[in-house]
């Protein structure tokens, strides 16, 4: 059974801590993955309090905001968590989903895993591919700055997590360090259905780059 009150809390909670996100990274992209997390786990048996939860929390206060500091975020889950007097098996359990729910590079081992943290983590990659997936990367891309695309820098897929947190490359380069990625790392059967067609639609935005790029269209 799923404490609405608390749901309710947990929105307004979130809506207020990231009032003034950058686009990519704020309220919307929540809602967008709390929708996500209640499709796919329609289809799972999974606890949908932990869920639900999972995925308000899971961008509260993520790193890259935050000198890369990963501890900021399941601090402040916690610390609200407990304020509403949440059992301590759930606190825990959304902590662990916050904590390991990242891509950091593709080259992090995740130290925990649940039925619950792999269905938020698919709700968090379909974010971040398809039509939405482009806007919010050059959205990020336009935020830090960067080059939109470089032909003489080409994407580096042997990042450590630390070097993934720091890389100031074009933003094109994104779409091979990560985005094209996913769609092989989903983990539900629901997230990997969403995520083909995801990926589809990214594989012809790129063809058409390309060709706008030389001048061929």
């Amino acid at each position: 059974m799923i404490n609405a009150d608390l749901i309710r809390k947990t929105i307004l909670f979130v809506k207020e801590k990231l009032k003034n996100a950058e686009g990519g990274h704020d309220w919307f992209h929540i809602e967008r993955v709390f929708k996500n997390s209640v499709l796919i786990a329609r289809k799972e048996a999974c606890d949908p309090t932990v869920v639900q939860l999972g995925a308000l929390l899971h961008d509260i206060a993520d790193s890259k905001f935050h000198d890369g500091d990963e501890t900021v975020g399941p601090k402040l889950a916690r610390s609200f968590l407990e304020s509403e007097n949440v059992d301590a098996d759930t606190i825990v359990h959304v902590v662990k989903i916050i904590e390991n729910i990242s891509y950091k590079g593709g080259n992090f081992e995740k130290k925990f895993s649940s039925i619950e943290l792999d269905v938020v983590q698919d709700a968090d990659r379909l974010d971040a591919i398809g039509a939405i997936g482009i806007a919010r990367t050059f959205n990020y891309g336009g935020f830090k700055n960067r080059a939109i695309y470089d032909p003489k820098i080409a994407p580096n897929f042997n990042m450590t997590k630390e070097e993934y947190k720091k890389n100031d490359s074009p933003t094109l380069n994104h779409f091979y360090e990560k985005l094209l990625l996913l769609k092989d790392k989903m983990n539900t059967e629901a997230g990997k259905q969403i995520a083909q067609e995801r990926h589809q639609y990214m594989e012809g935005f790129l063809a058409q780059f390309y060709a706008e790029w030389e001048g061929e269209k």
